[in-house]
């Protein structure tokens, strides 16, 4: 009789007769969504009972089934008069459960907060439904308490009324604008495709590569730029010690934009067996900066590490410049390795006769494919028998593809889940130099045109003109007003949003836009769509967000075929703002039980990390119709990371042509411009962090705003810091820290970038750049006492009084140790 207990959450009923009624619904702020806080799917086989909710809505056959016993169970009261007469009713409330609108229906859209007993009804229809059948209530909720309000039409309709005119059943069924495209993917006014995210991975030092295993642990592995490679597993922790370090020999800096460091890692295909990894990185070689592709074993003693004295180098190549690493390591379905270099750098390829790329007797600006199989014993790999220019005079055997100018970001199209189509595609994005980036479906022999072409466009007219080029054009290039590089993306062949199959999702780093392609399978043409933020409406589910940092460096799929972005709101290999977000569709998810798996055990050794989110999930904000109040003067404030929110910008439709732009050599510059997005009233919504919103340029103070911590009047908060500068600079300084009444010095003993982030974080900036040992930034007078010695902080602690430390006023140092860091901000974060 009661058949719904797993979906409801019971009223508390008063001893009276009379039923008060708990929960007022929001007018107008309903998004489809079911009683399991999910969005609604399509029955992999059609319901026989609730049949009007067949093609979409929130019950499976099984659900359908219950709810259909639990209809007869409650008929077996009537007669066959009340049988006509009730069972319409019946059968319609009961069906509400799998309405796409049920979440709203049961006041269920907070999981927060208890649930209806039954779907709320119109006015109208309550009344009609009162008339004719008020004396079947106690039988829909098992509730004998209910007989009270049986006999007033009044107290029944109240408890079963919903005042949301346009939501309340079966005004929700006659609302054309609700079920327009109900169970698509949403789009703006337009056209803009509105994802939400998830957020999985965060206090990474920007992430470049996500890669998987594919051997059933669904484990997946985060690269960051310095060096290391983290294992997280399928439940969302981390496992403390790194797959891999190699920090020591990876050539790098903290400057921002910085192109070389640890670029990419790819498992061996069977990785189950052949328990290999391949690495890119950059290196220098008696101060030769070089790319090295390198071979790694699985350590025999820990599955979740590399042995680190297993490398073995494949390949090094000669970079003439610092920039144009290109960085990108697959493996494509036949098997082999792919490697993809970038041109040589500066700009231009101003290489040779005709540029590096072009020039086939080198492995610049190339696509090479190698074997790797059976190489334990002789040469670390071998080139395939019909790679295109094996034989070729003065060509390097190993090249697959050229003219590619610095292709960042490629993937391997999965094929459709049921046709295959498709599979074993790959497609690159390659960074432009002064115009357009583009997006490349790679193929045997081709030649991609650079530098005789950027995009569609002529970039060396005289090589543009050489008839003999046969180059092979972009399937989509854009211009940079949109953005000025491209960071290549996937395919979605995952299971769990099907409105996303096919749609090929990448971005571009420096105007963080979210970007999409489909092909048309008749024409072959690909048409492109922009990706925004959904609202928060409609992004209101649990665990779910709606903005991200700017800065998209790369994108991943896990072992489910499920796709993720790694971004950062600071673009350097040292600062801790790097997160892992999963895209999810919010209008539309496979049936429940489609997708589970169950991921094969993982022996752990060391300790695990448990996943714990930064952002603010959407369902959690309060809503609020009064407009953001402006930071006052005397609160302290922190300028925020760069972030994309539901807010999107005004949207430039895609093009070939567009006005040239100040050229740069590659994709990550050192001064990245600001948002081509109006920023919105504020950034940064978390109760969690200690950020406020700053209005006015980063960094910079005037009339009316905010003072920075430790800018107070008066006596200074214990903790208080301050850096002292000869030069008075502000983002740099000897660190001086307030304590027991008086300002004094701090020991570099054990003071490390973590400590470094606390100050520059109290200070207002973003991030921390280095550390400055040996008084480097100057030493306190001899008047100062030294107040701190040993700090050892984790880089979230309030101040430096947080961290770990002596007694205050102990130490065993002088002034010529006194620390100084180095700070910036996101726009700023170069020395």
């Amino acid at each position: 009789m009661r058949g719904m207990t797993v979906w409801r959450a019971h009223y508390i009923l008063s001893q009276s007769v009379f039923l008060v009624v708990l929960l007022i619904s929001q007018q107008g702020n309903a998004h489809p969504q079911c009683l399991d806080y999910k969005p609604p799917f399509q029955p992999p086989e059609p319901l026989l009972f609730c049949k009007e909710y067949a093609k979409f809505g929130c019950c499976d056959l099984d659900r359908d089934n219950q709810i259909s016993q639990h209809f007869y169970q409650i008929m077996d009261y009537f007669d066959q008069t009340g049988f006509l007469a009730c069972g319409k009713y019946i059968r319609s409330i009961l069906c509400q459960e799998c309405s796409p609108y049920a979440a709203h229906l049961y006041d269920a859209e907070d999981a927060n907060t208890p649930m209806r007993e039954l779907p709320g009804l119109c006015g109208n229809y309550c009344q009609d439904f009162w008339l004719h059948c008020r004396y079947t209530l106690s039988l829909l909720i098992n509730n004998n308490q209910t007989y009270a309000i049986e006999e007033d039409r009044s107290k029944f309709c109240k408890y079963l009324e919903l005042k949301d005119p346009e939501y309340c059943y079966p005004n929700v069924l006659s609302n054309a604008e609700l079920n327009a495209n109900l169970g698509d993917v949403k789009a703006d006014p337009e056209g803009c495709i509105q994802l939400c995210l998830e957020e999985v991975a965060n206090g990474l030092r920007n992430p470049v590569a996500m890669v998987h295993a594919n051997d059933g642990t669904h484990r997946f592995f985060v690269a960051e730029q310095l060096g290391y490679v983290w294992t997280y597993l399928a439940n969302g922790s981390r496992i403390d010690r790194p797959f891999l370090n190699l920090t020591r020999a990876v050539l790098t800096s903290p400057w921002a934009g910085d192109e070389r460091g640890f670029l990419c890692i790819a498992l061996h295909p069977r990785f189950t067996t052949v328990k290999k990894a391949y690495v890119y990185y950059s290196v220098s070689v008696k101060k030769q900066e070089k790319i090295r592709i390198s071979e790694f074993l699985v350590s025999d003693s820990d599955m979740n590490m590399l042995d680190h004295s297993s490398e073995r180098t494949l390949l090094e190549v000669e970079e003439p410049a610092s920039n144009h690493n290109g960085g990108q390591l697959l493996f494509g379905s036949d098997g082999y390795l792919y490697i993809f270099i970038g041109d040589g750098g500066k700009a231009g390829d101003p290489f040779g006769k005709f540029g590096n790329s072009q020039n086939k007797s080198t492995l610049l600006g190339k696509v090479l494919r190698i074997d790797v199989d059976n190489n334990d014993y002789g040469a670390p790999y071998s080139v395939p028998s019909d790679n295109p220019f094996v034989g070729e005079t003065d060509a390097r055997p190993e090249i697959y593809a050229y003219g590619v100018r610095n292709m960042w970001r490629c993937s391997i199209d999965r094929g459709d889940p049921v046709s295959g189509q498709g599979h074993g595609r790959m497609l690159c994005g390659d960074v432009g130099q002064n115009k357009y980036e583009e997006v490349d479906l790679i193929q045997k022999g081709g030649n991609y045109g650079w530098r005789a072409k950027e995009g569609f466009s002529c970039y060396d007219k005289k090589l543009c003109a050489n008839s003999s080029l046969n180059d092979m054009l972009p399937i989509f290039a854009y211009p940079h007003k949109i953005g000025k590089s491209v960071t290549g993306g996937y395919i979605y062949r995952g299971c769990q949003m099907p409105n996303l199959n096919g749609l090929y999702v990448f971005g571009d780093f420096m105007s963080g836009r979210l970007m999409s392609l489909k092909e048309n399978p008749d024409t072959g043409k690909w048409s492109y769509k922009e990706i925004c933020m959904g609202a928060d409406k409609t992004c209101s589910f649990p665990k779910l967000i709606n903005s991200y940092y700017k800065y998209i460096i790369s994108f991943g799929e896990d072992e489910a075929g499920e796709l993720y972005f790694l971004a950062t709101g600071a673009a350097s290999a040292t600062a801790r703002a790097g997160v892992v977000y999963k895209i999810v569709d919010p209008s539309r998810r496979a049936p429940p039980g489609k997708c589970s798996f169950k991921p094969t055990p993982v022996n752990i050794k060391g300790k695990l990390i448990h996943f714990s989110p930064k952002e603010e999930y959407v369902i959690n904000k309060k809503p609020s119709t009064t407009a953001i109040p402006k930071p006052k003067p005397t609160k302290p404030s922190v300028t925020p990371r760069p972030r994309v929110q539901h807010t999107t910008p005004r949207r430039v439709p895609p093009a070939t042509t567009g006005h040239p732009s100040t050229p740069h050599p590659r994709a990550l510059s050192t001064r990245p411009p600001s948002l081509t997005t109006p920023r919105p009233p504020y950034w940064t919504t978390s109760p969690k962090t200690t950020t406020k919103t700053q209005t006015g340029r980063p960094g910079k103070r005037g009339r009316g705003k905010p003072r920075r911590k430790g800018e107070r009047r008066g006596r200074p908060r214990a903790g208080t810091v301050r850096l002292v500068s000869a030069d008075g600079q502000k983002d740099r300084g000897r660190v001086e820290i307030f304590a027991r009444g008086e300002w004094g010095t701090v020991c570099d003993d054990m003071f490390n970038i973590q400590a470094a982030a606390v100050v520059c974080r109290q200070m207002g900036f973003a991030v921390a750049l280095r550390v400055a040992k040996r008084a480097e930034l100057g030493a306190g007078d001899i008047a100062v006492r030294i107040l701190l010695d040993d700090v050892e902080c984790e880089g979230t602690e309030r101040t430096l009084l947080h961290c770990k430390h002596p007694k205050l006023g102990k130490n065993n140092c002088s002034h010529d140790e006194d620390v100084g860091v180095v700070c910036g901000h996101y726009e700023h974060a170069v020395e």
